[in-house]
């Protein structure tokens, strides 16, 4: 699908950023007319993704986190949250809900959280390279535009 606009942005995995990232990605959908709940539903999907790659692609240091946002044609939001940090060695197990890598007060439903906000989620990852994630989320056009 034709790419009808996009951004891309880059900040360090620090936990202030995730709020950012969130904001910039709503500000962004806004352009489709999103209606109040498809807002909340991108804002944590986004959320869960930069939450991930900050807490767990870099669990000792600071990295970078990239998040590209796109306008697809057919009024689609495409969100990728990209990392360089440790990798997922096992993506499937990953995304198994209840699942984490983290501490306890981590409850492993970032995945699940995505995968119910968005249309589509995909993430690839290598060890030691990094993660990606990618999803996707339709907007309805409202009656009269």
């Amino acid at each position: 699908m034709k790419i009808e606009n996009q951004v891309t942005l880059e900040f360090p995995s620090r936990s202030a950023n995730e709020g950012f990232a969130r904001a910039a990605a709503a500000c962004f959908a806004a352009q489709l007319d999103p209606t109040l709940e498809e807002v909340n539903d991108i804002k944590t999907a986004v959320s869960e993704a930069v939450t991930n790659a900050i807490v767990h692609a870099y669990p000792d240091t600071l990295g970078r986190v990239a998040l590209k946002l796109r306008i697809r044609e057919g009024n689609s939001l495409e969100i990728v949250v990209k990392d360089w940090g440790v990798g997922i060695a096992d993506v499937e197990q990953a995304r198994t809900p209840l699942f984490t890598t983290g501490s306890e007060e981590r409850s492993g439903m970032g995945f699940t959280i995505m995968e119910s906000f968005m249309d589509t989620l995909r993430v690839r990852s290598a060890p030691g390279k990094g993660t990606t994630v990618t999803m996707a989320r339709r907007i309805v056009r409202r009656a009269g535009q």
